[in-house]
């Protein structure tokens, strides 16, 4: 494979890859291929907005294989990552074999919790206080069993041993045959780690040209420093709009009562002295200080919780300190009990640690879901880690469907850590196939009442039911809450009582999308889950409903520091961070209608401030450039015809 492939080298092989894929080549793809290809040769970072229906996955596998050095692609979702290892890549390969000097290689890297752990399945998993359990009785148990079956014949038939091939299964079940990277005993004192499913995915991609991850294990290996992935020198970054969301995720820790009461108990069997029991009394010091915290962001320390962390911080080191003299298993090998009661009361020690600093570039917030009080942790701004360690190191290509904000690549890019201007990245719109003007609808009901904190009014409850009756059903509602589903969900089956209307929680998510996909005249009313990543093209989706834009909560502690902290720097907090989180996601639901060159329909936004308010003009930016209006009337009339040409469109052929 050449290391500087030329631009017909590029053209050549995508040709031929589009062609194993069964898809068709598009300008928009083969710009990005080209301009990818371009990036990685010079060692310049890009960004790339490519529209649904452009086939970017294929824009960045073929300059990928074409590079010459290995490439790590990070995706934020198992259901990318699965078309990506399952479908593209296999027929890449196999399709433009013929065009290259030889068949790359690629592999997939998971945290290793995701696969099943030998020792565990062999030796038995511990319970609270540290010993080795029998598998359980009851449901739990027969899960237990079938899945230390599942792994036996996954070592015999060296198999990839991971959660996704394994039978079904509680998280609970899976947390009895596997462990985290805490926990391991690490190849050089395992048992089993020549069979280790964990080592062999380990293996086969320090010899792959193209890895497949996650944001997450990204962010340990470049962030944190942790080394989850082989040496490399160009990252792409799928799905980036996600990216410092789950960066964020990965960075954020928590701690409770409940779980250092049962470090406490995990470190009994393990230390001689009193170190367990002050543990757990630092565990009941920390639930008392909890009760004298108000839910929401903390500010300022109080005395009394500072103090708890403290004791707890310093019980958890000192019972670390204990459990190291005693010795391993008279037989030499490691205990497995012991080093997971370390690895647990490491845990403790580092999150109580970095909570008591209670550092300016980190918000400490208490959550209180029915009486469990806990402490959570994250960074503030992970721009600056995201600059450094990975910019700073590695060629970056970061690719999406939304990536331009208020018209423009800039607002990203700053949460990226990388600068507004393009002095050191450059940017890329390919556009789209979709012929937006045409094929949708966005309709801002500028009438309505601007929302309120008292939820949907009668106003609105019979907006949307004058929509959804329009257009046939055929509507995926989007909403803010999951209160606001429900009540649009319920006045809607009063209104309209010959119309199927499903909610979020009537039943598990892929059962609901059956539904609606079988049944065109149906209706899916949801929050946040079907905001992104849900694809329902034809006219099972005609209409797409959005209650209001969806700004972060005005107390949401991470979303209310990181605009505190922009309006200190001097700049608009309420731009920077409410309203670029609110035209990303906003961009990402109106994104739902439009997924083939057929689609037709409507996006009606039922928030009169993209049509009134200042900022609205910004979120309007970021959007698909359907053709818009704010006349009810014209769209009741356009959702009529378009479930009048499905209805002909759906009858049998005679």
């Amino acid at each position: 494979m050449p290391a500087d492939p030329s631009a017909s080298d590029v053209r050549r092989v995508l040709a031929a890859a589009v062609e194993a894929v069964g898809g068709t080549e598009r300008e928009g793809q083969v710009r990005m291929a080209e301009a990818v290809s371009d990036a990685m040769s010079q060692g310049d970072h890009l960004l790339v907005q490519a529209g649904t229906g452009t086939g970017k996955s294929l824009g960045y596998l073929v300059p990928s294989l074409l590079h010459g050095e290995r490439v790590v692609i990070a995706t934020a979702t198992l259901a990318l990552q699965h078309q990506l290892v399952e479908r593209d890549l296999p027929a890449l390969v196999e399709g433009a074999g013929e065009t290259l000097d030889r068949a790359p290689s690629y592999a997939v890297v998971k945290g290793r919790a995701n696969y099943a752990c030998l020792h565990r399945v062999r030796e038995g998993a511990p319970d609270d206080q540290g010993t080795l359990v029998e598998v359980p009785n009851g449901t739990l148990g027969a899960e237990v069993v079938e899945l230390r079956t599942w792994a036996e014949q996954q070592a015999v038939a060296e198999g990839v041993g991971d959660r996704e091939s394994a039978p079904a299964h509680t998280d609970r079940a899976w947390r009895q045959v596997s462990v985290g990277r805490r926990e391991c005993l690490g190849a050089s004192r395992c048992a089993y780690a020549l069979e280790c499913f964990a080592e062999r995915a380990k293996a086969d991609a320090a010899e792959a040209d193209i890895i497949v991850t996650n944001h997450a294990l990204l962010a340990i290996d470049a962030i944190d420093g942790v080394p989850v992935l082989p040496e490399h020198d160009t990252v792409v970054v799928d799905e980036a709009h996600e990216l410092t969301a789950r960066v964020t995720q990965a960075a954020t820790a928590e701690l409770d009562a409940i779980g250092v009461e049962r470090a406490a108990r995990r470190a009994q069997a393990h230390v001689t002295g009193r170190e367990a029991d002050d543990l757990n009394d630092a565990a009941d010091a920390l639930a008392a200080a909890l009760q004298l915290t108000d839910e929401g962001r903390i500010d300022v320390l109080e005395e009394d919780l500072a103090d708890a962390l403290a004791l707890v911080r310093d019980a958890a080191r000192a019972c670390l300190s204990a459990s190291s003299s005693k010795g391993d298993a008279k037989d030499g090998d490691p205990d497995p009990a012991r080093l997971q009661a370390r690895a647990l009361l490491d845990e403790v020690r580092v999150i109580a640690e970095r909570m008591a600093a209670h550092r300016e570039t980190e918000v400490l917030w208490m959550s209180d879901q029915r009486g469990a009080k806990r402490l959570h942790v994250a960074p503030l701004d992970v721009a600056f880690s995201l600059r450094d360690k990975l910019f700073a190191e590695r060629t970056v290509v970061l690719t999406s469907a939304t990536l331009t904000i208020g018209g423009g690549f800039g607002p990203v890019a700053a949460s990226l850590g990388l600068p507004q201007d393009e002095s050191t990245w450059s940017g890329l719109d390919v556009g789209s196939p979709f012929d937006y003007g045409k094929q949708g609808i966005l309709y801002v009901a500028k009438h309505l009442p601007a929302p309120g904190r008292d939820g949907l009014t009668e106003a609105h409850l019979d907006e949307i039911a004058m929509l959804v009756d329009a257009a046939g059903g055929r509507t995926l509602g989007l909403f803010s809450s999951r209160r606001a589903a429900e009540a649009a969900a319920e006045a809607t089956r009063v209104r309209l009582p010959d119309l199927d209307i499903w909610c979020q929680g009537d039943a598990q998510l892929p059962e609901l999308a059956r539904r609606f996909t079988e049944n065109p005249s149906t209706c899916l009313f949801g929050t946040l889950s079907l905001w992104q990543g849900v694809d329902m093209p034809g006219t099972t989706c005609q209409l797409v409903i959005v209650d209001r834009i969806p700004f972060p909560r005005p107390d949401d502690p991470l979303m209310s520091a990181r605009q505190r902290l922009v309006e200190k720097r001097g700049g608009n907090g309420f731009m920077q961070v409410a309203a670029t989180h609110a035209a990303l996601l906003l961009a990402q639901g109106v994104g739902r209608l439009i997924r083939r060159t057929d689609d037709r329909g409507v996006v009606a936004v039922l928030d009169p401030r993209i049509a009134t308010a200042r900022y609205g003009g910004f979120l309007a930016g970021s959007l698909p450039p359907m053709w818009r209006t704010t006349d009810l009337v014209t769209v009741r009339k356009a959702l009529k015809r378009l479930d009048e040409r499905a209805h002909e469109a759906e009858q049998p052929v005679a």
